[in-house]
């Protein structure tokens, strides 16, 4: 699933070509596209038409396009191979087109008399989708209200989520992973965090002081707004922005996916181990596992 980067170049995308313009028609084309929509496709659509797209929003992974006249929002999700796209209309249908969504004017950017564009949702292994949810009063989709603020996000506050680290008796890349704790960071991104701050993943938090937490937050912010810079990590053609194209922050990884390769640091071979059904690259020197406290 694409990280807090790759969703944020996706979101930008959305906001300069898709934000502001009015639905004109939807075209379900799979019904595993919405099927988080419990209405179905033909409610999905109907939810839309008519309606006007506001500002494109991000928290942690997730985007969502609210509707301005109503109290909903279209919530993306990305899954595994999902792509947002914006397209010429009359442009060749991709091989898994899943929903178009047409609209009543040609979109921004477009000269007098070129044809308009449209957006479209595309994805090969159907894991993803989208969806129409009422809004909380702080204009979140309500099935996300339990996610954390990133760490990008002005409001995110450090030093409770060292608080909120220490309390949760778990170990540190756990924690990053943990979206109600923590958005945003996924495999990738919690990798290059840990070995920037020189950390094992399986550090225990209730060892961390508030300096070390705040450390680590600077890297886990560096990290993303370097990738960011670059339009994200793609790995594949699956990982792209709304025009198509891919990030290439994969040059510039230093963990994570460098298995045997020598650390920029030291030169010791980057390692790689099995962990809760991913990998975990790390540099055994750089960063030592934990001391196993004795018994007896």
């Amino acid at each position: 699933m694409p990280e807090l980067p790759e969703v944020e170049v996706v979101r930008r995308g959305l906001e300069r070509w898709v934000s502001g313009r009015t639905v004109a028609s939807v075209e379900v084309l799979h019904p595993r596209a919405v099927r988080r929509h419990l209405g179905g496709g033909e409610d999905f659509a109907a939810r839309l038409k008519g309606h006007r797209i506001g500002v494109a929003r991000r928290r942690g992974k997730y985007l969502w396009l609210p509707l301005d006249d109503t109290d909903a929002s279209i919530l993306g999700h990305l899954g595994m191979s999902g792509q947002l796209l914006v397209q010429p209309e009359g442009a060749p249908d991709e091989k898994h087109l899943r929903i178009r969504i047409r609209f009543t004017d040609s979109g921004s950017g477009s000269a007098a008399g070129a044809p308009g564009t449209e957006l479209r949702f595309v994805d090969q292994r159907t894991f993803g989708g989208l969806s129409v949810h009422d809004n909380t009063p702080d204009g979140l989709p309500d099935v996300i209200a339990h996610i954390a603020r990133d760490p990008l996000d002005p409001a995110f506050d450090d030093a409770a989520f060292h608080t909120a680290l220490r309390l949760r008796r778990t170990t540190i890349k756990r924690a990053l992973l943990d979206q109600s704790l923590i958005s945003g960071v996924g495999n990738i991104y919690a990798d290059e965090a840990l070995w920037r701050s020189r950390l094992h993943y399986d550090r225990p938090t209730a060892t961390f002081t508030r300096p070390r937490s705040y450390e680590l937050l600077g890297h886990v912010r560096d990290v993303m707004t370097a990738a960011l810079d670059v339009g994200g990590t793609s790995f594949d053609s699956l990982y792209v922005d709304v025009n198509g194209e891919s990030g290439y922050f994969d040059r510039s990884l230093d963990a994570y996916g460098r298995e045997g390769e020598p650390c920029r640091r030291c030169g010791t071979p980057i390692r790689r181990r099995p962990w809760m059904n991913r990998s975990s690259y790390y540099c055994p020197r750089c960063q030592r596992p934990p001391r196993v406290a004795r018994r007896g």
